[in-house]
């Protein structure tokens, strides 16, 4: 391209600057000058840049101001304005915005959302799925909305202490204690990567009374009619009902059976097969299927079966189901505060024991932690088949019981403990 054909750059005197009128209209391809070294680029692609022309040090500089319209013509000359006395003081505003831009770069990683999330990002790896997604859910609905957005540094006890009223006040308060142990554990984390200079919620413990610790409470034999009588009466969605008697069925806990996929069920071999991640205890879980159960799984699968999760949640099919469905479905059938799920787990053991069962079956049906661990996977493998027998006779148990009737004895060695 020669001289001639350059885009010139069209020089204004003061009574003939750039006004709002001509920058409304079309214009030519090129420098558009304002006056004291403001001007208006103008690209091929019809886009008009501000950029404002400066010397300092003796040497020439280009700052970049926005984007008409979205800069107006008024505002471009009060930033050029700003930045000429940044120049007199011998101070380049360029490099100062870049400093200033880094600078937020910083803070915005020191938020409390940013950290949080890379606190789950670096520790959550060794958590059970169903810790996870609890941290999660009391971080987006309890935690974030009100600290996310802050530096850690700029967050106090005092704001801590008001979420974990919040909670206590709507009669949570196993929630206001674990917001105190999330947000601690967010700000050790702070410290160690030296974003926080201490935990402010450390100086909260006490602040909320726990409540009395209840083991869960087995359901006793006249109360397994029951139960299982109001379940066939309850007016609850199909998918509902069936998670809730394959947790009586299987003892599973109730978030290992919410994250089910299709992929762990084996029909032919009967057996539920649970991936390490997705347990407690972090260790991989077979669960021998009785014909019960079994039915209950092709009965479901013609509902869901043709996506991933058993129970895929209502709202976002992409999710399991939710832990408040189960306990929704628990006290509308009149359980609230007298039953939960982890009942069913409790209620196995105590008619497995009462009817003298081998305990180290009893435990492994429960993925209970063994103290041999050495021995742990050869023991699961070597008694599965005496755990399928112990389980098809918990469903004969709980079907009669539930039918009005006597508890099955099977032909099982009774302990002799």
């Amino acid at each position: 391209m020669t001289d001639s054909a350059l885009p010139r750059t069209r020089n204004r005197t003061a009574a003939n600057r750039l006004s709002d009128a001509e920058l409304r209209r079309q214009m030519p391809v090129g420098k558009h000058t304002d006056g004291g070294g403001l001007y208006l680029e103008v690209t091929e692609a019809g886009n008009k840049l501000w950029r404002y022309r400066y010397r300092i040090n003796g040497r020439e500089q280009l700052m970049a101001m926005g984007a008409y319209p979205e800069v107006s013509l008024a505002e471009a000359r009060k930033a050029r304005d700003a930045a000429r006395e940044r120049v007199k003081t011998g101070i380049n505003p360029s490099h100062e915005r870049k400093i200033e831009r880094a600078r937020r770069a910083v803070e915005s990683a020191q938020t409390f959302v940013a950290v949080s999330a890379e606190w789950i990002e670096k520790r959550g790896g060794k958590w059970s799925a169903s810790y996870r997604e609890q941290v999660q859910r009391i971080l987006q609905n309890d935690i974030l909305p009100a600290l996310g957005p802050f530096p850690m540094r700029q967050l106090s006890a005092a704001q801590i202490l008001e979420l974990m009223n919040a909670a206590e006040a709507r009669g949570a308060a196993t929630v206001a204690l674990l917001i105190r142990q999330i947000v601690g554990a967010v700000f050790r984390y702070a410290v160690a990567t030296l974003r926080a200079d201490y935990d402010p919620a450390a100086a909260l413990r006490g602040a909320i009374a726990r409540g009395p610790v209840r083991n869960a409470r087995a359901l006793s034999k006249g109360e397994i009619r029951e139960f299982f009588g109001t379940l066939a009466e309850t007016n609850m969605q199909v998918t509902t009902e069936i998670a809730l008697r394959l947790l009586a069925y299987t003892a599973l806990r109730a978030a290992e059976l919410r994250g089910a996929r299709w992929s762990e069920i084996d029909f032919d071999r009967r057996e539920w097969r649970i991936e390490a991640e997705r347990m407690k205890k972090r260790r991989a879980h077979v669960v021998p299927l009785s014909r019960q159960a079994l039915a209950l799984l092709a009965e479901l699968q013609a509902i869901t079966g043709a996506g991933d999760f058993l129970f895929p949640n209502a709202r976002r099919a992409q999710e399991c189901m939710s832990h408040e469905a189960i306990n929704r479905a628990l006290e509308r059938m009149g359980y609230r505060g007298a039953f939960a799920a982890h009942g069913f787990r409790a209620t196995f053991s105590t008619l497995a024991h009462e009817a003298g069962q081998r305990h180290d079956l009893i435990e492994m049906t429960l993925a209970h932690a063994e103290r041999n661990r050495t021995s742990a996977s050869y023991n699961h493998a070597r008694y599965l088949e005496q755990r399928r027998e112990l389980m098809q006779w918990y469903a004969d148990t709980l079907d009669a019981l539930a039918a009005g009737g006597n508890v099955v004895v099977g032909p099982f060695q009774r302990s002799t403990a």
